[in-house]
């Protein structure tokens, strides 16, 4: 029996971090091509994460770069149409809720090819996110749908969809184990020498939603709000983030302290360390759930409402009010208490979970 095809999309930070454990079985076991659709295509966004974590080179890059989410998904899903039609898949795999996600759902359902939504089921019911759009709509039209969390598998069954549904865990958990025996936790951090800073307990931001940056008034209401905090804030900055940041000729406070994006293994360093992580980033309120540190979300929805329940997590429903000394306080003193066994995320076995479902299905 000839070996079965598929074609795995990515085209974004988190999707670069989910596939790196999966890829090696994929390629092992599958004539498995690997598309990059250039979604994010800085150096600083892309190319650093496939050197950091050791992923192969893709085989195809559709070099998509920035765009209007209808140009972006449209290009994306041209170039794809005619790969489909030549490479003839028997499987295309997709992560997560962004345009490469959708872009390669929509070709391959138009191709009729079946297809693997890793990530399925999540929900934020904010259909003001490009992301909820993309993935209600993946969800459903996909053939396989692997959810991180249980909860993702009730989402989806509230919709109708039952078939083919998969609670394997979140893939990012696998992610993050691997790689964190690849560093050292107990060494200190290079990053307070070079921004000449004591080493002390420190607090991580990150921002890149369009509600939070887009919008001169809310980036400068979250800025003044974080120059109240009395301890030092590390600030990888996105370069969507500082063009805006430019553009609208904002002066950061002195105690948030701006640096280049970071790799994947610099910011799990950053992660640990930290006493307090800020972000819009939904894979980041996971990570810093995975490795027990308080996080404040500068959004007035979550997707992961597990982060949530497990008291390891606080919403900010206005960027007025992020300086709250008793929202603060008990984010500080609040960390989730959870084992690998009852860990809502899983046993950081979702990637053999999800090769057995795909070595079932292309049986």
């Amino acid at each position: 029996m000839s070996q079965k095809t598929i074609i795995t999309i990515i085209g974004a930070r988190p999707q670069f971090i989910k596939c790196a454990p999966l890829t090696p079985p994929l390629d092992s076991q599958f004539n498995h091509i690997l598309i990059h659709t250039g979604q994010h295509y800085d150096t600083a966004m892309s190319d650093i994460f496939f050197s950091d974590l050791a992923i192969r080179k893709p085989d195809i890059n559709l070099d998509c770069r920035s765009g209007s989410h209808a140009t972006q998904t449209s290009f994306m899903m041209t170039q794809l149409e005619t790969i489909y039609q030549k490479k003839k898949p028997d499987l295309i795999i997709v992560f997560g809720d962004t345009n490469s996600t959708i872009a390669g759902s929509l070709a391959a359902a138009k191709s009729h090819i079946p297809i693997l939504h890793i990530e399925a089921g999540l929900r934020s019911f904010d259909k003001k996110m490009p992301e909820e759009i993309n993935r209600i709509c993946t969800d459903h039209i996909a053939t396989l749908l692997s959810c991180p969390t249980k909860n993702a598998v009730r989402n989806l069954k509230k919709e109708g969809i039952t078939k083919n549904v998969f609670f394997h865990g979140d893939i990012m958990l696998d992610a993050q184990n691997h790689f964190l025996k690849k560093i050292n936790l107990k060494k200190s951090l290079k990053i307070f020498s070079t921004l000449k800073i004591q080493a002390q307990p420190f607090a991580l931001l990150t921002l890149h939603r369009p509600s939070n940056v887009d919008q001169k008034k809310s980036l400068t209401h979250i800025f003044e709000a974080l120059k109240g905090y009395s301890l030092p804030i590390i600030f990888p900055v996105h370069p969507r983030t500082k063009q805006k940041i430019k553009e609208f000729s904002i002066n950061v406070p002195n105690n948030i302290y701006c640096i280049d994006p970071s790799g994947y293994l610099d910011m799990l360093q950053l992660i640990y360390h930290s006493c307090l992580i800020l972000t819009d980033s939904g894979g980041l309120q996971k990570e810093a759930f995975f490795s027990k540190t308080p996080c404040i979300t500068l959004r007035n929805t979550t997707e992961w409402i597990e982060t949530l329940s497990y008291k390891a997590n606080q919403l900010v429903i206005d960027s007025k009010n992020i300086l709250n000394k008793e929202k603060l306080a008990t984010a500080l003193k609040t960390k989730p208490r959870f084992s690998n066994n009852t860990n809502p995320f899983g046993t950081g076995k979702a990637t053999q979970e999800i090769v057995k479902t795909i070595e079932n299905f292309l049986a």
